[in-house]
């Protein structure tokens, strides 16, 4: 079983026992989150989300993703600006996905 959640201003597909890194959550390690916004269940598709369906899954950690270098030049002005970011994530573990 498989469903389609949609946090942080982006979608995952997610299947039970699976972990991914999302946008950072507020809540601490160890604590258990529940995903309301379920976009789609195996066959079962939202308009726009499954009523009903929720993902839960627990916090396991929280963590900077690697650093991207922003690197802007205008050619003939003598003009560069170097600029690095670092994303703040979540990794979550799935435990249940109900229908």
């Amino acid at each position: 079983m498989f469903a389609i959640i949609e946090t942080g201003g982006k979608q995952y597909k997610v299947a039970k026992g699976e972990t991914l890194d999302i946008e950072k959550l507020e809540e601490k390690e160890g604590a258990t989150v529940k995903f309301d916004k379920v976009l789609l269940v195996d066959e079962k598709v939202g308009t726009p989300t499954v009523s009903g369906a929720s993902v839960s899954g627990k916090i396991v950690a929280h963590k900077r993703g690697e650093k991207i270098v922003v690197f802007k030049m205008k050619a003939k002005k003598r003009y560069q600006k170097t600029q690095g970011h670092r994303q703040e994530l979540t990794t979550v573990e799935i435990t249940d996905i109900k229908a």
